[in-house]
């Protein structure tokens, strides 16, 4: 394993062998299914041996073909008697966790990635990877972040600190977590390395790991860890973080992690570990307990708001226009730009959508600005 890799787990690692010797942990057994992976089952082995090594706590068994290991197995025949296999273990409670190479969530449920930032060693929670929390995009990130910032207080961050990665987007998710916020929902707005600093994260604090958790819809989320996990190999094989993490939802109860297929031994070890920790440190209730307290502080309200602007549809013409549009008004998302200058129109006042090399713009006559500012906010566009 790289020094990279090392550096955002090191600690945590001796912590627990610290207390394995002073007062002995309990045992996690976590189960590992070995088809699937590009680099073969002696590479999903390795890691598997590997993650005994590096966790005392966690007994290792493999579901499937075990080849020469000398690591308990469940015999399965290929992939899906595999998965099948892995699921009835977890219900029977014979394993504390699962690990595999791909799992169906069920729709509200979304993996949290845990990655190593290659330009710090800085270890942080990506919300998310794969699954979907919600139908609704806009939404979905929400929860993303509400899940990801469960998944941090459990790992020890009592105020994890929260970026929004740069996507189209990232000003509505950050008005509606400030929302939250403002109402008493607990977190701490991470702070850009650019100059304009600010929770909105650049290409710079992914490579940085300036968040405790970054947000992200599920696609972003997905290319990233991929970068990050295979950056020093040129994609060939990943080597960094955790894969794409353990499945977090509002009611979802088990502890099932996912790695891909292009997995190495490190990460499959890494990955394990995870899933481990998160049963030890009892992430699955703590999720449940995030969403009911985001729920508290309003969330159902603010995720309706999304839901209520996808209905506006209406047909609304353009105010004729009679002074020329050369005030800019900035801040607004690019999402919202084009329902925002409809809400200008409907006020009588002509507005229209420009774009620069810093982001999208309505343009109003100067005598309007003022007006159209106050019409915008009272929106929730600015």
């Amino acid at each position: 394993m790289s020094e990279l890799n090392l550096n955002g787990l090191a600690c945590e690692v001796f912590n627990e062998l610290a207390d394995c010797l002073e007062k002995g942990s309990p045992q996690l057994t976590v189960g590992i299914t070995t088809f699937g992976n590009e680099h073969g089952i002696g590479e999903v082995i390795k890691g598997a041996e590997l993650a005994s090594e590096r966790y005392p706590f966690v007994n290792v068994v493999l579901i499937g073909d075990g080849q020469d290991s000398g690591l308990p197995r469940e015999a399965a025949r290929d992939e899906a008697e595999a998965r099948k296999k892995m699921k009835n273990l977890l219900d029977e409670g014979s394993i504390d966790a699962a690990v595999t190479m791909h799992y169906d969530f069920p729709l509200g449920t979304a993996t949290v990635g845990r990655v190593i930032a290659p330009g710090s060693g800085r270890e942080f929670f990506l919300a998310s990877t794969t699954g979907l929390s919600d139908a609704q995009r806009m939404t979905a990130i929400v929860m993303n972040a509400v899940g990801g910032i469960a998944t941090a207080k459990a790992f020890g961050k009592d105020s994890p600190t929260v970026g929004i990665l740069n996507i189209d987007g990232a000003v509505q998710v950050q008005r509606a977590l400030n929302d939250l916020r403002t109402k008493g929902y607990r977190f701490t707005w991470a702070d850009s390395l650019r100059q304009d600093g600010g929770p909105l994260m650049r290409g710079n604090d992914v490579l940085s790991g300036t968040p405790d958790v970054l947000v992200c819809d599920t696609l972003s989320g997905n290319l990233l860890v991929k970068i990050l996990s295979a950056l020093t190999t040129g994609g060939r094989i990943e080597i960094s973080g955790c894969g794409y993490g353990l499945g977090v939802g509002e009611n979802f109860a088990q502890n099932i992690g996912i790695v891909s297929r292009a997995s190495g031994a490190p990460v499959i070890a890494n990955a394990l570990g995870y899933a481990a920790q998160a049963v030890r440190n009892n992430l699955s209730k703590r999720v449940q307990a995030e969403y009911l307290q985001a729920k508290q502080y309003g969330l159902t309200a603010i995720l309706e708001r999304f839901k209520l602007s996808e209905k506006s549809n209406e047909d609304i013409k353009a105010p004729e226009q009679t002074v020329p549009a050369t005030e800019e008004i900035r801040g607004i998302d690019v999402l919202d730009i084009e329902e925002a200058v409809r809400g200008v129109w409907k006020n009588g006042i002509f507005a229209a959508m420009g774009m620069g090399c810093t982001g999208p713009a309505i343009m109003v006559a100067p005598q309007d600005k003022e007006k159209v500012k106050e019409i915008l906010i009272q929106n929730g566009y600015l």
